[in-house]
């Protein structure tokens, strides 16, 4: 297998004023990890181990605050993903944070207040499925508030993720990238298999049909909000497997690169006697 790219080298990493055109990026993949289902999904279970590891020195530590971001078309696979790359770590140090319609509460403040308390604090991870993106890619698409309006998000963002930096936050942001088609076989899926049919939404068509204004809001949130202190990857997402793979992957560098340790104790274990 060939080495695998540093977080900086990353190919599905957006850098910094990065044109985009998201219909130019790839749903498939075969460089990254060359190797069959078989292999990966061994593989897979070796860094789903490694997780675990340094996400029980993060807790420990009581140090770092890590902050994960998931975003994706409908059937994109964000509660597939965060199930298999997440699954194994301490349920003490990690929770999950759904964005879904905003409430008439939340509708009455500004469209960050419901966001900024569900940051990580220390020794935290928090996963954002969805997230505050989508007060600019939904807003947009549908047209819910002007371009006068939505258009100043961007520099909203980019300083509020770069004030949770400043303040200790780790943050990784992932667009799991799905084709048209594949879209079309997991909502045909959701309709062939009862047990999947509470899934279907008669509205994620709605969504369907606006494909190409998603993929151009999609493209200008990349281009326009990934930084240095909060990079988005688009990750190629057609295949589970592979795209589990590749996030795993990165959460792992993200918090290699943290250089965590236990904390030091102040006895000596050997010293210690238990009756």
């Amino acid at each position: 297998m060939s080495e695998v790219p540093t977080l900086l080298e990353n190919p599905f990493r957006i850098k910094p004023g990065q044109k985009i055109d998201l219909n130019s990026f790839p749903t498939r993949d075969e460089d990254l990890f060359p190797m069959s289902k078989s292999e990966g999904k061994k593989h897979f279970e070796e860094l789903i181990g490694k997780i675990d590891e340094l996400q029980t020195c993060l807790y420990a530590e009581d140090k770092n605050r890590f902050l994960v971001v998931f975003q994706a078309m409908d059937t994109g696979g964000k509660d597939g993903t965060i199930r298999s790359v997440f699954n194994p770590m301490d349920p003490q140090g990690i929770r999950v944070a759904s964005f879904k319609r905003p409430s008439s509460l939340e509708l009455a403040h500004d469209y960050l207040w419901r966001i900024h308390p569900h940051v990580p604090g220390n020794g935290q991870t928090t996963i954002f499925n969805r997230s505050h993106y989508e007060d600019i890619v939904a807003v947009r698409v549908r047209d819910i508030f002007p371009e006068e309006r939505w258009s100043k998000r961007y520099d909203h963002i980019r300083g509020f993720e770069q004030m949770l930096s400043d303040e200790g936050v780790t943050i990784v942001k992932i667009f799991l990238h799905i084709s048209f088609d594949e879209q079309k076989e997991r909502l045909q899926a959701r309709l062939d298999q009862p047990e999947k049919n509470w899934k279907f939404n008669p509205g994620d068509l709605d969504d369907r049909a606006l494909w190409p204004k998603f993929m151009k809001a999609y493209s200008d949130v990349f281009e326009k909000t990934s930084t240095d202190d909060a990079p988005w990857y688009v990750i190629p997402a057609d295949r589970k497997w592979y795209r589990d793979l590749l996030v795993a992957d990165i959460i792992i560098k993200t918090l290699e690169g943290l250089n965590m340790k236990y904390p030091v104790i102040d006895y000596d274990p050997a010293s210690v006697e238990i009756d």
